[in-house]
């Protein structure tokens, strides 16, 4: 449910915070004065469209807030979603923002951190359907229909089933078109995985091996100058002569001087402990380079076998992996396609067996869920024309059509009969409507009048009020096309759809926006030389003058008829039985 509203420097609005409840609330104001602006900010922040033409005059940017309720049917997708994104800040509300630049990029905000406009748009999906003046989104879609349908039926049991098993045929149609054209190549794919296979393990790689043949090969292709240098460094620790002695022999002598000065000079006990700590590396280092000395040899055999096994290396890395585990790894996938391949005959024959009987399900399945879909057609027919007949569309027929398309290369539901499917089933749906007695039944997007859009639609989002689980429902101008008497009838369906669900609604009709249970007016002001949007929320007296001046000025029979409508809407709402 939206909370809250702020709109900052956007179109002609100011600065603006509105407070919303649950049930209808209504929004009335003269053409033009920026009703539909504020249905065009909620759709931004719900991922909509937002142009630099958006912001006001003047100014650099725009500023868009909501705070929503999160609703208990999407708590735990909406949780899932938002801890995806390390975004679960609260588990109470979700505030969204949309900052509208005139220059550089516009920025969504989630709970205050930046995420992407698609993911502000999928989690404003489960929490507002906005209804625009030529939009009315489900209706005028067809490929939309079966899914008002389904919601309608609360099939999804029976739905989750069959894709289910929908999903198993299509895996098992995927293997086995792979393995029908590995067949086809199945000579030429043997040929080539035996030797690459036979071509790495000949190879007899070990992991890291590389490292350690380069670090040898740099060893033996410096033999000679590896040997000087040590034998250099050993001289000079361990060779002396009458005018030169060695450095141990040097460092010898101070370290017996320094332990000498310590035994007098207790202060220099650390210093001649480092003293024989040194002298003892010394001695180490001259046996390391002693024993290093001998290990080296040239040895021009060994490079050049060092040589070839990295070429031979690089050039498997070349073909099959960026390093030896990598090869290894390859040779492995080799042997298990080698291993499919050889056996691919019999696995199709396995898969042609297993997509037989799991047709045979998924045509059980199929038949299932239309059977129910059909039954529920009708009811929502039967549903839909009531409502329809109360919105004075006496007369109006309403159909769910619901056909199959033959396909040889589908699914058998009897009588040798194959028809297409899909993920959905086997049902191809559109909805039909007779707007007026006698005319036959026709497709509802080719022919329905603005005015009768508007009714059906309300008359369908009454009918599928327990099955539509998104809590918010905004409608621009739903009594477009449509007169008084039939505003007060939209005004009862609006405030009933209310007792489910919020619902916002911008009518021209005093008859209908006496329902709301919240009643904004818009109107337009001029400060400073400027024409701005403000919004006024209206107690009892000025509601009534509202309705009043809805109804053509502040006169006396206009103010007794705004007193009515507002009687006969209280009336309504004290008749009806609590949920």
């Amino acid at each position: 449910m939206l909370k809250e509203l702020r709109i900052e420097n956007f179109a002609i609005i100011d600065q603006l915070e509105l407070t919303f409840r649950d049930g209808l609330t209504t929004f009335t104001g003269e053409t033009g004065a920026g009703k539909s602006i504020l249905l065009d900010a909620i759709e931004a922040l719900m991922g909509g469209r937002a142009e630099t033409a958006m912001i006001r005059a003047d100014v650099e940017r725009a500023n868009l807030e909501a705070v929503f309720k999160i609703p208990s049917q999407h708590k735990e997708k909406l949780f899932q979603l938002l801890a995806d994104q390390e975004l679960l800040e609260n588990k109470e509300e979700i505030l969204f923002n949309r900052e509208i630049r005139r220059e550089g990029r516009n920025i969504a905000r989630i709970n205050g951190r930046v995420v992407t406009v698609a993911f502000m748009r999928e989690l404003g999906s489960y929490l507002v359907d906005i209804h625009g003046q030529s939009e009315h989104l489900s209706l005028l879609t067809v490929r939309h229909h079966l899914n008002l349908l389904d919601r309608f039926a609360d099939d999804q049991e029976l739905l989750s089933h069959y894709q289910t098993i929908f999903q198993s045929v299509k895996n098992v149609r995927d293997e086995l078109d792979d393995l029908r054209r590995a067949e086809q190549e199945a000579a030429r794919q043997t040929d080539l995985l035996q030797y690459q296979i036979q071509e790495i393990e000949a190879a007899k790689l070990n992991p890291g091996e590389e490292e350690d043949l380069r670090g040898e090969l740099r060893r033996l292709a410096n033999a000679e100058k590896l040997a000087s240098l040590a034998q250099n460094a050993y001289s000079l620790l361990e060779e002396t002569s009458p005018d030169s002695p060695s450095i141990s022999v040097m460092f010898a002598d101070a370290d017996k001087s320094i332990r000498t000065l310590a035994e007098i000079d207790h202060d220099l006990e650390q210093l001649a402990t480092q003293s024989e700590t040194i002298n003892t590396q010394l001695a180490d280092i001259s046996m390391s380079l002693q024993d290093y000395i001998e290990q080296i040899e040239y040895n021009p055999k060994r490079l050049e076998q060092t040589e070839t096994r990295l070429n031979l290396i690089t050039t498997l890395k070349k073909k099959y992996g960026e390093d030896e585990a990598a090869v290894l790894t390859f040779a492995e996938n080799a042997r298990e396609k080698l291993e499919k391949i050889s056996h691919v005959e019999e696995r199709i024959q396995e898969l042609e067996v297993q997509e037989k009987e799991l047709l045979l399900k998924l045509s059980h399945a199929a038949l299932a869920l239309s059977e129910k879909r059909k039954l529920a057609a009708k009811a929502m027919g039967d549903q839909v024309e009531s409502e329809l007949s109360e919105l004075k569309m006496a007369g109006g027929r309403f159909s769910v059509s619901i056909t199959h398309k033959p396909n040889q290369d589908g699914i058998d539901i009897g009588d040798g009969n194959k028809v297409d499917f899909n993920s959905s089933g086997i049902d191809h749906t559109e909805f039909l409507i007779a707007p007026n007695p006698g005319e036959g039944l026709k497709p509802l997007v080719k022919i329905a009048s603005g005015g009768e859009t508007s009714r059906l639609m309300l008359a369908l989002k009454n009918v599928l009020a327990n099955a539509d689980t998104i809590p918010t429902l905004i409608f621009d101008e739903i009594d477009q096309g449509i007169g008084g008497r039939v505003g007060a009838v939209v005004g009862e369906k609006l405030w009933q759809l209310g007792r489910s669900h919020q619902v916002l609604c911008v009518t021209h009709l005093p008859q209908l926006a006496a329902y709301g249970n919240q009643h904004f007016h818009v109107l337009k002001k001029i400060l400073e030389g400027r024409t701005v949007t403000d919004v006024e929320k209206l107690d009892a007296d000025r509601r009534q003058t509202e309705l009043a001046n809805m109804f053509g000025g502040e006169s006396e029979a206009n103010h007794a008829a705004a007193q009515e409508v507002l009687e006969t809407a209280s009336l309504f709402k004290q008749k009806q039985v609590p949920i």
